[in-house]
């Protein structure tokens, strides 16, 4: 990846690919996830850890191939599950019913199961090579014969085990080879040797592609992509220009969104029924309420609360706010730290000025109040319901219930300064 960060923590629709695939084997039925890391990798463990609080962590100190990575976790393997999922951190696309047909290959009688796929070009896969149904080998590309490499069904990696078993099929692969090497893809020529059942599960060629640089991870951003889309859509949402849009693998749409072009919902957004999202918006952690209306170019960030036919416009961003039912904000506004009661209207140009160099305050404004253009609230302020303050105030002190309140300088007008001005910059020019 050409990246300080290690490789399965790089993102995909805002979670790592490690989370990915936790998400998966969590949705197929894991009562059990052991985690294998390798030395000096605490932000994996961390990672893990922090999405699925259960899960065990093994370190692999040496490298000596996948089935010495399962044989890591020998302890876990020997406690005698039902099944026994191998999969990998870096095929972040695997879904859990997928999982879940691997799963069923060995609950069917199965000692052992491979996942595979049809490629439209095998070269350099590994082949699935079966006699009937009977799954006999995988074959690596270079070891395959002629005949070998017409075939078609190749190996993605996944695998399934009898729980019984799997300790022992995997105890029993040997590093007889050129890269010394224990090599997970043994376990099924010698399962087969044993007479065990031994078959394969099927995949989509592109759900089972593994990311190893970052033209692979924008790959799998877009398939990801497109599957969150259409999930969406078919739900109930509606996307004018569905390729223009960037979801997140946890962004919740109700019924009857309307989402316009170019828009970006980063971690933790979700609307409710009947939001409009208008083009060029940006939304990370807010939640928006039924009918509301937010943007063109509007950016929420995390805390944005926004209850029933909210209005925000053009230009405006609010972070760590709370909106009331039917509050307006329309243009070139900037709420931070704020709450807003129902049925408020915000001017163009407000600012809350929450941040004084080293701590964040809050500002709170009642039920139908006005905040006039360009007026700047000084944290902590309260503006109490109903009350009005005029456009170009700067507020330092709470504004009571109904109060209208004016903080600016007055206007003097000086009759024919203009013209004494103009003479006076001119004989300086």
């Amino acid at each position: 990846m050409r990246s300080h960060t290690p490789k399965v923590l790089h993102r995909i629709a805002g979670l790592s690919m490690l989370g990915h695939v936790l998400d998966g084997v969590s949705g197929a039925g894991a009562d059990k996830v052991v985690v294998v890391v390798g030395p000096d990798r605490p932000d994996v463990s961390n990672e893990a850890i922090r999405l699925r609080p259960d899960a065990e962590i093994i370190v692999q100190t040496e490298r000596l191939g996948t089935a010495h990575a399962c044989l890591t976790a020998r302890d876990q393997l020997g406690e005698g599950f039902d099944d026994v999922l191998v999969v990998f951190a870096d095929t972040p696309l695997v879904q859990a019913s997928t999982y879940q047909a691997l799963r069923a290959k060995i609950s069917e009688g199965a000692s052992v199961a491979a996942l595979g796929f049809d490629a439209a070009d095998p070269a350099g896969y590994g082949r699935l090579l079966l006699e009937g149904d009977t799954l006999k080998a995988i074959r690596e590309h270079k070891d395959a014969s002629d005949a070998e490499r017409r075939v078609t069904l190749c190996n993605a990696g996944l695998m399934a085990f009898d729980g019984k078993q799997a300790l022992a099929i995997l105890q029993s692969v040997s590093n007889q080879n050129a890269q010394k090497e224990f090599y997970l893809t043994d376990c099924i020529a010698l399962a087969a040797e044993r007479g065990l059942k031994v078959t394969y599960a099927l995949a989509d060629q592109q759900e089972v592609m593994g990311v190893n640089d970052r033209l692979q991870l924008s790959q799998a951003e877009q398939l990801m992509q497109h599957r969150l889309r259409t999930r969406a859509m078919l739900a109930g949402a509606t996307m004018i220009d569905p390729a223009s849009v960037t979801l997140s693998h946890d962004t919740v749409l109700g019924r009857d969104v309307l989402i316009e072009p170019h828009c970006v919902f980063d971690v933790g957004v979700k609307l409710s029924d009947g939001v409009t999202i208008k083009a060029f918006s940006h939304l990370e952690g807010a939640k928006i309420g039924t009918d509301s209306v937010v943007g063109p170019y509007a950016r929420l960030r995390p805390g944005s609360d926004l209850a029933s036919h909210v209005r925000i416009g053009n230009f405006v961003e609010l972070k760590n706010a709370k909106l009331a039912e039917g509050v307006k904000v329309n243009h070139l506004t900037y709420l931070g730290d704020t709450t807003v009661g129902s049925q408020s209207n915000i001017g163009a140009g407000t600012i809350t000025c929450n941040y004084d160099g080293f701590a964040k305050h809050r500002t709170t404004i009642g039920a139908h109040a006005f905040i006039g253009s360009n007026s700047a609230l000084i944290a902590p302020v309260t503006i109490g319901e109903g009350a009005y303050v005029a456009t170009g105030s700067v507020i330092t002190e709470d504004v009571p219930a109904d109060a209208l309140a004016l903080a600016r300088g007055r206007q003097v007008n000086k009759t024919g300064g203009a013209a004494g001005l103009r003479q006076r910059l001119s004989r300086k020019k």
